[in-house]
Formats: C-alpha cells, structure tokens, sequence
C-alpha cells in the first residue's frame, strides 16, 4: 500500500474514532449498583439508545464515577458530561429547591405529581434554567429514612448530637441543626467508610441508597421517619444540550419524562423487599412518631418562608394540592 493510501486510511480512522466520540452522552449519577439511580438511568439508556438509532448513545456512570452531585452539576456547565440526577444538591443552585426539604410536604407519588404539574415546572424548571442547568423530566430519590449506630430515633429530640451525614444541600442541616442532630455535608461515596470508621453516627437516605450503598451492614438501627420526599431531576446543561440536533434533543426528553411511570413503578416494588433486607441484616426497625417530627418542623418552614423569596406562596400552593 502507498504511502498516501496508508495516510488515507489513518485520518478516515481518526475521523471514525471522533465521530464516535462526538456521539457518546455521558450520564453520571452518585447512585450504587442496584439502586434506584442505577435501574431508571440504564432503562433511560436502554430506550433512549433504541430511538436514537446509532445517531448517539447515552452511557451511563454509576457509583459517582464522574464525581459527586456538586462536581456533576459543574460538569453539565462545562458540557464535560451531558446527563445527571442530582436530587438535595439542587437547593445549593437555588434555594427555591429547598422546598422539597421541608419535612412531610410531599404526601405521596400523586401529590408529587401534582406538585410537578403546578409548581415544579412553572417556577422551580425556570430557576434551574438561569444556573446555566436545564431540566427535562423529575424522577425520585425516594422517602427517606434516618439510620444510625446509637438508639432508635423515635422524637426529634432522640437526634440531640447524634454526628449525622447528610447531602450537600444547606437546607437538609439546617433541618436536621432544628432537631437537635449535629449535621455534615459529605458526598455519598464517602458515607460507607463514615459510617463505618464511627466519623459519622448515622445518615439518612431512602431504602434504595441505603441498601445498594450496603448501609446495612455498618448501621444498628433504622427509623421510619419518611421525614422528606425528594425527587430527582434529569438534568442537561444548557449550552451542550442546545448544540445538538432539534429531533435528537426530542427523542431524549420525550424518553425521560416517559420513564416516570417506569421510576415510580420500580420504587414502589421496591419498597418492601429493600426493608426486608435491611431487616435480615441484623438492623432494629422503628416507626418514628411523625406527628413530633411535624410538630418539631414549624422552625424550618418558618425560617425558609422567611428567608426564600417566593417560597411560602410555593410552599402553600404545594400543602393546597394534597387536598
């Protein structure tokens, strides 16, 4: 072959590898093998890729390989990584997010519903949208629950200096610095060895984190707080997502918002046999008594009401359509 073929063919190599290149989406998310993260991203992937047809393909990064939820969240920014699910991180974007740390707001998967269709898209999509992040479908992190190596928490004063991780999201420690617990933002993929060395007495996440992430086997007890509901959120960043063509962006968010029926399905199929698990595990359930925890809440939702302008209307729209 001739020195000018053999160059040929190189540069129609390299310019092969590119193309390819060009058409990974890459979407990182914080969740374990297993987990709720984990099922809805790849089912995401798995149709997404059958639509695009070769044009693209969506892979996926679990187990905080591309970085926590903040380091996510810059990605998307800089157009470094084309898809996350963050979830509490989202308050530390705009603190409107932070309504969906005020405890027991969500009642159940309906009312979420109807909270997205109300209040969600109309005002909290727009405030993401100005950090440079766009949203194009809300799936779930979960109820969440709080586990721990001392007692069982019955009553918000049961917390009283118990050392609890929880996300990076201001308004979950200052719900948490409210119930007497002595909060600490620390990355998710942190919190095994945490839990594990005594840096941390305790977490809070829902039954999917904590048995993917293999909780129960560094945890002595699990309280049924429900405490919040938190949803998660496909998210894009806007420059990157606004390069691509009009019918692949299409394809892509059609297939999100469609996989909410799939994420809410598996969640709640989920839900007993997760505590069956951590039970097996050896770790001591309790019901907590939310009605203390409700009652021990009126400080957060007084201070964020006050301090986050707009947010008690939101707040209020939000409590209206569980009637």
């Amino acid at each position: 072959m001739s020195l000018m073929k053999l160059l040929s063919v190189a540069i129609s190599v390299l310019f092969a590898h590119a193309a390819a290149a060009q058409t990974e989406l890459k979407f990182g998310h914080v969740g374990e093998p297993g987990s709720l993260f984990a099922k809805s991203a790849e089912e995401f992937a798995k149709r997404a890729n059958e639509k695009l047809g070769g044009k693209a393909k969506v892979v996926v990064f679990g187990s905080s390989q591309l970085g926590g939820d903040k380091e996510l969240n810059q990605k998307l920014k800089l157009g470094t990584v084309d898809f996350a699910l963050p979830s509490t991180v989202m308050s530390s974007e705009s603190d409107l997010f932070g309504i969906f740390e005020m405890p027991y707001l969500v009642r159940d998967r309906k009312h979420m519903n109807a909270i997205e269709k109300e209040v969600f898209w109309p005002r909290l999509a727009p405030e993401a949208e100005k950090k440079g992040l766009k949203i194009i479908a809300v799936w779930e992190n979960g109820y969440r629950h709080i586990t721990n190596n001392r007692h069982p928490i019955k009553v918000p004063g049961d917390l009283q200096g118990i050392k609890l991780r929880v996300p990076e999201g201001k308004w979950r420690v200052k719900m948490f610095q409210a119930y007497g617990a002595n909060p600490s933002p620390m990355k998710f993929s942190e919190v095994f060895t945490a839990l594990q060395t005594g840096v941390m007495d305790g977490q809070e996440n829902p039954f999917s984190q904590i048995v993917s992430a293999k909780f129960q086997e560094v945890q002595k007890y699990i309280s049924l707080t429900g405490h919040v509901y938190i949803p998660a959120y496909v998210t894009v960043g806007s420059k990157k997502w606004a390069t691509l063509p009009a019918d692949m962006r299409k394809v892509l968010e059609d297939t999100a918002k469609d996989m909410q029926k799939f994420v809410y399905a598996t969640a709640e199929k989920d839900e007993n046999e997760l505590l069956s698990k951590i039970k097996a595990a050896g770790v001591q359930v309790n019901e907590a008594d939310k009605a203390a925890f409700v009652r021990g809440s009126k400080a957060i939702y007084e201070e964020f009401g006050k301090e986050v302008k707009g947010s008690k209307e939101l707040i209020d729209k939000a409590l209206s359509l569980a009637k």
